[in-house]
């Protein structure tokens, strides 16, 4: 079966409390343009994000705001910040890497908050079960980097854009960009 992929670069998902935080009492995310998952959008905002040993300038906000702060980061920028997070699917942040977030009007520093998001594809429930789907799939990438991703992570959610989601350290070691398609071979 095909997919298409999005390619996720660094990025951050904030509490509305964060976001005033950093950019002022009743400060509101403005839409830069919409990304394929419903309701969710890049937003025009960006934070700084700061470690001991790093910075990393400009990172986008993805709106809406959400129960929680996250950091959204790939191996390769965890080199650069000095730090270790886990690989991680969203919204799971137990022991996950600190990191400081900075704002044109305020700064927080977050003990747990920053990740690798895990492979993933965005599916319903009931695509999930028509296909008979677990927790996992592989998939195969042709072209001259082709290969196989294993551990792909099914992530389940009521309203979904059926997508394959891989940071930019996947993409570049499969020479994979935005709107490519792969092929889901293994259940």
């Amino acid at each position: 079966m095909k997919i298409t992929v999005g390619v996720s670069n660094r990025h951050v998902h904030l509490t509305q409390q964060h976001l005033e935080i950093l950019f002022g009492k009743d400060y509101q995310l403005e839409e830069l343009k919409p990304i394929h998952q419903p309701g969710q959008y890049a937003s025009k905002s960006f934070v700084t994000l700061e470690t001991e040993k790093g910075i990393l300038e400009n990172v986008r906000i993805l709106g809406p705001v959400r129960e929680y702060t996250q950091v959204e980061i790939s191996k390769t920028d965890s080199y650069r910040l000095g730090i270790a997070p886990p690989i991680r699917t969203s919204g799971d942040l137990k022991g996950s890497a600190p990191i400081t977030l900075i704002g044109p009007c305020g700064k927080i520093f977050l003990k747990e908050a920053c990740i690798i998001a895990n492979r993933h594809i965005h599916v319903t429930k009931e695509e999930k079960q028509k296909y008979g789907w677990k927790e996992e799939v592989s998939v195969l990438i042709e072209g001259k980097k082709g290969g196989i991703m294993h551990h792909v992570y099914l992530k389940e959610s009521e309203k979904s854009y059926f997508e394959m989601h891989i940071d930019t350290d996947d993409a570049n070691a499969f020479c994979i960009e935005n709107e490519e398609e792969v092929t889901i071979i293994d259940c």
